[in-house]
């Protein structure tokens, strides 16, 4: 085997193991939205927090990025009648996203 088919092997297993780490990271951040945002919105039961949870994780799989996370939770807030804004939403998924990815690496 050539050098250049080794660095393409080691770039492929990089590529795979960086687009992991962003997947577990991605639903480390919304697990820890998720109960945020059930706090928030006064849902105890643990039943109901797996729920929403479950609910969070599918509205993420709808398109890239997580605008229609962020769209839900507004959305969701709204109806409990919370003033929470996006921008306080957005601040949430940027501390948890960073929450979720140190612990995603310190895991190993």
């Amino acid at each position: 085997m050539s050098s250049f088919d080794d660095r393409q092997k080691g770039e492929e297993a990089k590529f795979a193991h960086d687009a992991s780490l962003r997947f577990r990271a991605e639903a480390r951040r919304n697990k820890h939205l998720a109960q945020w945002a059930c706090g928030e919105l006064g849902i105890a039961d643990d039943d109901a927090i797996a729920n929403y949870l479950a609910e969070v994780i599918a509205i993420d799989m709808t398109q890239a990025g997580h605008a229609d996370v962020v769209a839900k939770l507004r959305s969701d807030f709204e109806a409990k009648g919370l003033d929470i804004s996006t921008h306080a939403i957005e601040a949430k998924v940027a501390e948890f996203d960073m929450r979720a990815k140190q612990e995603i690496l310190s895991e190993g």
